[in-house]
């Protein structure tokens, strides 16, 4: 079993910066992409950026040129770096990874919250 534990959110001021750290631990049969999705209260979840091994990084619209994602490969670790937030960022943030076998596990979420 997988198991995802994201920590890095909080309360922000709009403009502020936030760095999101994923770690993946447990039995993992190889990666094939990590990435980070959100929800809003009253919305759907979507996705925000997704990082494929050996692939493009892949990042919705709304956050291409504020929001980088990465990863640690020798820790397991998938981070968002968020900058320039704005109060439509605040939601819950998920990390989801993708196994070599197309599995998909998800985090239990962190709270971004954008707000003066």
């Amino acid at each position: 079993q997988v198991q995802l534990v994201e920590s890095g959110g909080d309360l922000v001021q709009p403009g502020g910066s936030l760095r999101l750290s994923c770690a993946a631990s447990g039995t993992i049969f190889g990666i094939r992409a990590m990435a980070w999705h959100r929800q809003a209260p009253g919305k759907e979840r979507e996705l925000v950026a997704s990082l494929p091994v050996g692939g493009t990084r892949n990042y919705a619209d709304s956050m291409k040129g504020r929001f980088t994602i990465y990863r640690d490969n020798a820790k397991n670790t998938v981070y968002l770096q968020m900058n320039s937030l704005k109060p439509e960022d605040t939601a819950v943030y998920y990390c989801r990874l993708v196994d070599t076998y197309g599995t998909t596990y998800w985090g239990q979420g962190t709270q971004v919250t954008v707000s003066s």
